[in-house]
């Protein structure tokens, strides 16, 4: 029996070694980041270190970036707008920013926009509307502040947060070869927000709690590793790989559809639609054959429903529930990702049979 192959990269890449590294170095520092002798400034330099290489990363200053528990928690800082302030987001962003979705606000009493700058289902990218004088335009609002969820983006494709237009952002380490349960919100400089979380005061106040010392020392070497990928090309020779496996696909099943195929994605993500063919029964079928694969979004895969990301581009319920998503890394090898394609074009011909 062949080995496993890992090709669900947008759920959660493989820990880097240079975090690992970090982390377990991070993890004989003794002291608390807040005290301010010898041990406890030992485990700040840590800290700070880990920001400033988030920050290149993202393309911010440190002092914008406040680390948390993962992208989820920093989306909770919509919850924290004043009362009366309207909350749009885009139909096709994670559960995490659709949640604080709200419009129950009076006319002028303030306005964001909140979006994904790469989907993690589709990796359909969209580019943030442009900033005016008085806000951003967004179609059919007029917003004051604009929130990118950049989890899927930072280290697959150029990005700043200087040059964005955002004044928010959100990421979680383990997107990019970090540890779970870190991530950061980017809060553009002089920009006051509420705390996401009151007790301490650490964050400058953003988000109390003990700082995870050895989470934020792997997401930073995750952060300086995944620019140096950037750079090097790591992620046009994925691409390739994607490109090979779908014309694959198209081949040998003409009568699925890949989503966004011709226009602006991140350069590893695949998905396809195979209209009365259930995503999770193929996720289920190619893991048997020893591939991990989804059905979609990872804080969504095992819900039996159709995709709201493919229902909101237009997509009926049939084939919205009919997705598998292939996400590919640098370490992903040709040979593994063009035997799942042969798997998965099998599956899918006893399909046809059955369903003929």
């Amino acid at each position: 029996m062949s080995a496993r192959a890992y090709l669900d990269w947008n759920a959660s890449a493989p820990l880097r070694p240079e975090a690992r590294a970090a982390m377990i170095a991070a993890l004989d520092v003794t002291g608390n980041p807040s005290s301010v002798h010898a041990e406890g400034r030992a485990a700040r330099m840590l800290v700070e270190a880990a920001r400033e290489k988030v920050a290149a990363a993202v393309g911010c200053r440190p002092a914008e970036v406040v680390f948390t528990s993962g992208a989820t928690e920093a989306a909770g800082v919509l919850a924290g707008l004043p009362e009366g302030h309207n909350v749009h987001v885009d139909p096709t962003a994670h559960d995490c920013l659709v949640a604080h979705w709200r419009m129950d606000g009076t006319a002028g009493s303030g306005h964001t926009l909140a979006m994904g700058l790469a989907n993690g289902e589709t990796g359909v990218i969209t580019e943030p509307p442009a900033r005016q004088a008085a806000g951003h335009a967004d179609g059919a609002h007029f917003a004051d502040w604009l929130l990118l969820d950049v989890a899927q983006a930072i280290g697959r494709v150029p990005f700043a947060f200087g040059w964005s237009g955002a004044d928010l952002a959100i990421l979680s380490a383990h997107k990019l070869g970090g540890p779970k349960g870190v991530g950061a919100l980017i809060v553009r400089e002089g920009l006051e927000i509420g705390s996401l979380r009151p007790g301490g005061g650490q964050e400058l106040g953003r988000r109390s709690g003990t700082e995870n010392v050895a989470g934020i020392a792997g997401f930073g070497a995750a952060a300086a590793a995944a620019m140096r990928d950037l750079a090097e090309g790591a992620w046009d020779r994925v691409q390739a790989l994607r490109d090979r496996l779908e014309a694959r696909i198209a081949a040998g099943a003409p009568g699925s559809l890949i989503v966004g195929q011709g226009g602006p994605r991140l350069p590893n993500t695949t998905c396809v639609i195979t209209p009365g063919w259930k995503g999770e029964t193929q996720v289920m079928q190619m893991d048997l054959a020893g591939f991990a694969v989804s059905a979609g979004s990872a804080c969504s895969s095992g819900k039996v429903r159709s995709s709201r990301v493919l229902t909101a581009m237009g997509h009926d319920d049939l084939a919205a529930a009919s997705a598998l998503r292939i996400s590919l890394g640098p370490q992903s090898r040709e040979d593994e990702v063009m035997r799942l394609a042969e798997c998965w074009l099998a599956a899918e011909a006893r399909h046809r049979q059955r369903a003929a």
